[in-house]
């Protein structure tokens, strides 16, 4: 059985920093690529940053406009736990954070179609 647990979520002051963690169980960590998005009441669930599958190179990362610069995604595949280190919060990065999973070696990884797997979320409050 697949687990996605996500953590870290909370209420911090705009300019503050986090750090979101998310482990996984039941999956081969390593062959999954690994994505955070995010979705704010009223709005649609959208990309955040991503990290992928582990290939002989190494691992890629990813990540949207909104978060470029003050966001860093890292993995952990002897702890099989997933970061998203967020510095430089905005009231606007406030929503419901979740942790995905993806086994495509292709495609958009963006997308959250083309993800297997999701956490329960963690929510994000940022106070201006």
């Amino acid at each position: 059985q697949v687990q996605l647990v996500e953590s870290g979520g909370g209420l911090v002051q705009a300019g503050g920093s986090l750090r979101l963690s998310c482990a996984a169980s039941g999956v081969t960590f390593s062959s999954y690529g690994m994505g955070w998005f995010r979705q704010a009441p009223g709005k649609e669930r959208d990309f955040v940053a991503a990290t992928s599958r582990i290939s002989w190179t190494g691992s890629s990362t990813y990540y949207a406009d909104s978060v470029k610069g003050r966001s860093t995604i890292s993995r952990d595949n002897a702890k099989n736990t997933v970061y998203l280190q967020m510095n430089s919060l905005k009231p606007e990065d406030t929503a419901v954070y979740y942790c995905a999973a993806r086994s495509k070696r292709a495609g958009a990884i963006s997308n959250p179609d083309e993800y297997d797997y999701w956490g329960q979320g963690t929510q994000v409050t940022v106070s201006s």
